[in-house]
């Protein structure tokens, strides 16, 4: 798995994707799970709360129904003796009689477990129920005894309901007759208020579910939002690209063809003249020689001096192409020679300055800042007009340097922003190219150049060297 996931490379659209893509889906997931989390238990408490409302309103209907058969009877009870079996008998008839609704009757034990009353169900009656459970093992009877001793209360059990024959749990209130030791109640079914609480519970989670549908189709459309804007994003970046990337393609072409007619123009105008010289003057030295005349030799001087001007001129060509001492001795060396032989050939005042410092810079930082300073060098002898060149090249903890000014007539304002030269460019997009920056301040009194290198671009102190900064630049 790892090596599928090493082989998986992901463009930079997709990246932006993603990055946007999955904060929205992790805030979108909790904020589901927390809605769904407190809409159940708001549910949950609310459904408890309509149970136990529903419960005591029952409980309430049960404690009225035996006060009212209490009532209904309490003139024989009353006034009869604890062994009085006639008024006993009256007051069973009484309660047997109290039939209400489809499943609602009064039951009678007395305290030894014996059933005395129970209309719903004949079978029981007269028969001892001592130690009787549901089928849950729950107490029925000794419980309903043991309430009824303490006066009245509240007992739950299963029980077969008459209108059904299934059980069904059944809430029962009873009262104790502690004179002819009765124990006389009444119970009702809860399995509607269940049926009802279950409906609850069921409409809960049907709700949680629509949320959680609505979430994640909110989700959704968050989702091919952030990705139609992310591919409209990519194609209009592409386009951009594609058109950046023809132009850049255009320049380079047209660096090249510049820099081969700069070639073929100095090769034509120098060497080629020279070389032709040199022909004539070897031409002229051959019939003199033939000729006997003795001005044959000072005419192979000449020619000799014309051929060493000619190996001069490949070499400064050579130098400008590609300069030796860059490789050799660094950058610093190089700039210095530049500055010597831009001093040589043009006759301006030029002065080169630099710190030696620890940190080398690497090589591509080198060429940058060579053909930089070589870029600013043509501009100061084409356009400027300038007498004094200065060219500077410090390290600091940023990085390195290089600053060229001269005191020419200045750049071309609408030349320097709307439409600058191809050398203009190149020295922006090598500084692009290296992460740096580039400044350029112009002004009717000269031009100041200061191109500068990240600190990334700055090679380590070599180890187990001289602790003085001797390192080339």
């Amino acid at each position: 798995m790892t090596r599928h996931f090493a082989r998986l490379r992901l463009s930079y659209g997709q990246k932006l994707f993603v990055l946007a893509s999955v904060p929205l889906i992790v805030a979108t997931a909790a904020i589901a799970f927390l809605v769904a989390y407190q809409s159940r238990a708001m549910a949950e408490r609310e459904i408890r709360d309509l149970e136990t409302r529903l419960i005591e309103t029952k409980k309430d209907e049960l404690r009225n129904y035996v006060t009212q058969a209490r009532n209904g009877f309490y003139f024989i009870y009353g006034v009869a003796a604890p062994d009085d079996e006639a008024a006993k008998t009256v007051v069973a008839q009484i309660l047997a009689a109290m039939i209400y609704g489809e499943d609602g009757s009064f039951f009678v034990y007395d305290y030894d477990g014996n059933n005395l009353v129970s209309p719903r169900r004949t079978e029981l009656i007269g028969r001892n129920w001592a130690g009787m459970t549901d089928s849950e093992g729950t107490p029925v009877t000794d419980r309903l005894i043991e309430i009824a001793r303490q006066g009245s209360g509240y007992h739950s059990y299963l029980w077969p309901k008459p209108s059904t024959g299934e059980e069904a749990e059944m809430i029962t209130f009873v009262m104790g007759f502690q004179d002819w030791q009765w124990a006389v109640g009444t119970g009702v079914w809860i399995d509607d208020i269940l049926a009802t609480v279950a409906a609850s519970r069921a409409e809960v989670q049907v709700r949680v579910r629509r949320t959680f549908f609505y979430i994640g189709a909110i989700a959704l459309t968050a989702l091919l939002v952030v990705f139609l804007s992310g591919l409209m994003m990519n194609l209009r970046e592409r386009r951009l690209a594609d058109a950046k990337l023809k132009e850049l393609t255009q320049r380079v072409f047209d660096a090249q063809e510049e820099e081969r007619g700069r070639v073929a123009r100095e090769l034509h105008d120098g060497i080629s003249q020279i070389l032709v010289g040199v022909k004539y003057a070897l031409d002229v030295a051959r019939r003199r020689v033939s000729q006997g005349d003795a001005r044959a030799a000072e005419t192979l001087d000449r020619g000799l001096e014309n051929l060493s001007g000619a190996i001069q001129e490949v070499r400064r060509i050579s130098r400008d192409l590609r300069p030796g001492v860059l490789d050799d001795l660094g950058l610093g060396p190089a700039l210095k020679a530049l500055t010597d032989d831009f001093r040589q050939r043009t006759g301006i005042e030029t002065q080169f300055d630099t710190v030696v410092f620890r940190n080398r810079i690497d090589q591509e930082g080198r060429i940058a800042l060579y053909r930089i300073a070589q870029e600013a060098l043509t501009n100061v002898e084409r356009h400027a007009g300038a007498t004094e060149v200065a060219m500077d090249l410090r390290g600091h903890r940023r990085g390195a340097t290089l600053r060229i000014s001269d005191n020419g007539r200045g750049l071309d304002e609408s030349r320097r922003t709307a439409h600058p030269g191809i050398g203009l460019r190149n020295m922006q997009e090598r500084m692009d190219q290296l992460g740096g920056a580039l400044r350029i301040l112009s002004s009717r009194s000269g031009t100041v150049i200061e191109a500068q290198i990240p600190l990334t671009h700055l090679l380590p102190p070599e180890p187990g060297g001289d602790q003085t900064p001797k390192v080339r630049a």
